[in-house]
């Protein structure tokens, strides 16, 4: 069987599905890989490290596309400009893919994969129940974008996070405030604590509290944590109006009182909720900061422009996209490693063996032998 690894074309993108270390392990039980030209240059991974770890290098996209039994990937197949052809024209009819495939953002998918007789994996997709962890994408994904977030609030505040005992006298330590306890959250509290600062964090979820709390941070949503708020996966669940008003009133003095506020909220497949009103902003004192993770999902903050750092009422708002693809070299190790486990789950002596009876098989699988498959439970982003 042959798998291939495609140069990702998506705009900032910088990660690779496979990096040498995982090339090497699937060589030696027997797997022909195929890695496109230039495919890990972003991440710091060369062609010739690639060979070296026993893969075969593809010269360009039709070769990679169309020359393989099963191609792994980051993003999502997309027209390619350079070809004047979609990508998954190029892939040989009743090919298999696995990915972060997204079908919500993208409508077109389903039907053009089950044109081509494509079965596709979800990555996102993937049920988080225990025997599946170490196919967890979406959380190491969330695990890099909370730590850069943390650095990128330390980076623009001008202050220090940590206390510290000067000839000058005392710094007293930064206040850090985190919305969302999910992986990314509970990261920026962990990377917000190590950096010094006073850390106190939100969420609807009343299981988290204990985690944020072993993290060295102060839980502030006991008067609105419910077991209710919890929906599939894990994940946050869309809240009604008066939830999200009594939660904006107990969020204002926590907000005003931060120096920097790292916000992850975030519901699979919806908009992010509007957690921080430019009134809370306001009344925050100049120079402090917002990295708004949801961003890319219209942010939790109204003022977030996405994409953009601005600055309102003398805050710096920071809407950054794709963070993740800042840290390509560790973000690539996590994904390869998340995505071999899910393709060795898939293969029986180093063949495609589908059981759909499988609750992981089923749950990631979009489409199979021409047919879009129900719907799986939608699993979205990590908080």
């Amino acid at each position: 069987m042959r798998i291939g690894v495609p140069r990702e074309i998506a705009a900032r993108e910088t990660r690779v599905a496979l990096v040498p270390d995982t090339v090497a392990r699937l060589v030696k039980s027997g797997l022909e890989v195929l890695v496109e030209a230039g495919a890990g240059e972003r991440a710091t991974f060369g062609d010739d490290a690639y060979q070296g770890a026993g893969a075969r290098l593809a010269p360009g996209p039709r070769e990679l596309w169309g020359g393989t039994d099963l191609v792994l990937s980051v993003r999502a197949p997309q027209r390619d400009p350079s070809l004047g052809a979609h990508q998954i024209e190029l892939m040989r009819e009743g090919a298999s893919l696995i990915g972060f495939l997204r079908p919500v953002q993208n409508p077109d998918l389903l039907g053009m994969l089950a044109a081509r007789k494509i079965t596709a994996f979800a990555m996102e997709r993937v049920p988080r129940i225990s025997r599946a962890q170490k196919m967890d994408a979406l959380s190491s994904m969330s695990t890099v974008a909370g730590y850069k977030a943390a650095l990128l609030a330390a980076d623009s505040l001008g202050k220090f996070f940590p206390l510290l005992m000067t000839a000058a006298g005392t710094i007293a330590p930064a206040k850090v405030f985190v919305l969302g306890a999910g992986v990314a959250g509970l990261q920026a509290i962990a990377t917000s604590r190590r950096l010094g600062g006073v850390v106190e964090a939100f969420d609807v979820r009343p299981a988290v509290r204990e985690e944020v709390q072993s993290l060295g941070a102060t839980f502030v949503s006991a008067e609105l944590a419910d077991e209710g708020a919890v929906g599939a996966g894990g994940y946050a669940r869309e809240q009604s109006e008066e939830f999200h008003r009594r939660e904006r009133e107990l969020l204002a003095k926590h907000v005003a009182g931060a120096d920097a506020v790292i916000s992850t909220a975030m519901v699979p497949d919806r908009p992010a909720p509007r957690l921080i009103t430019e009134e809370m902003v306001r009344t925050m004192r100049r120079g402090s900061v917002i990295v708004d993770l949801a961003a890319e999902s219209g942010g939790n903050c109204v003022l977030t422009e996405p994409g953009t750092r601005v600055v309102k009422h003398g805050v710096i708002v920071d809407g950054p996209l794709d963070l993740v693809c800042a840290m390509p070299v560790h973000a690539s190790q996590m994904y390869s490693r998340n995505i071999v486990a899910l393709l060795t789950h898939l293969l029986h002596d180093g063949a495609p063996s589908f059981d759909f009876e499988d609750e992981i098989t089923r749950g990631s699988c979009l489409t199979h032998q021409g047919q879009p498959l129900s719907e799986p439970v939608v699993a979205g982003k990590a908080g």
